[in-house]
């Protein structure tokens, strides 16, 4: 089968999400045809691997295991070996996303405005992350710009597309949440620009809504 996309979800002890982001990943209105979704499974030890390998999943699924933890980055590594489709995102699955903003995310590069495509998030007051992990952000994506002569507001963001062809070419290394900046890094070093598009967290949106 052929697919336009491929959602690359890893997962580490998210029992209590994991059954809504595929439900989330699988029917997110997105302007593809078709989607494959590889989730990786990374060592979990709260019943999560337990009831992927007994859940009843479409064909366009595909569940992958490590035995142990070994991280995030090796997590979306291994899921890139699997990927079929003629782009590849990541989408966590704990929730904080929204599969949707992947829309807005694949648009530039299903209109060949761009080859690698950023979904940042806003950081405003009426969101609830706090002081220090936003400063975090910032100082790595300052740090990304400054090597990198570049311009982009959001390096640690989970939303990430490219062609297939272009991630499975970036010999990636980093094993944890470095992975992040290091495929913002390979990505440069291979000569493609960053696009950016504005998207939503669940967490801000929850936020706004209490208010």
């Amino acid at each position: 089968m052929t697919f336009d996309l491929t959602i690359l979800m890893p997962v580490f002890n998210e029992r209590s999400t994991v059954e809504a982001a595929i439900g989330d990943a699988l029917g997110a209105d997105l302007p593809v045809t078709a989607r494959q979704l590889v989730i990786i499974d990374d060592g979990s030890t709260d019943g999560t691997r337990e009831w992927l390998e007994a859940a009843t999943l479409p064909d366009n699924v595909e569940v992958l295991v490590h035995p142990k933890n070994r991280g995030k980055g090796a997590a979306i590594q291994t899921g890139l070996g699997h990927a079929r489709g003629t782009y590849s995102a990541i989408l966590d699955a704990d929730l904080e996303y929204a599969a949707s903003d992947l829309g807005p995310v694949l648009e530039p590069l299903l209109a060949g405005k761009a080859k690698v495509v950023f979904g940042t998030r806003a950081w405003t007051s009426q969101s609830s992350f706090s002081f220090w992990y936003v400063m975090g952000n910032k100082s790595v994506t300052m740090a990304t710009n400054v090597l990198y002569n570049c311009w982009i507001s959001d390096v640690m963001t989970c939303h990430k597309a490219m062609s297939t062809e272009l991630f499975q070419s970036l010999r990636l290394r980093e094993r944890g949440f470095a992975i992040e900046p290091e495929i913002a890094a390979r990505v440069l070093q291979s000569g493609a620009r960053i696009y950016e598009v504005p998207i939503g967290t669940r967490r801000a949106h929850a936020t706004r809504a209490k208010s």
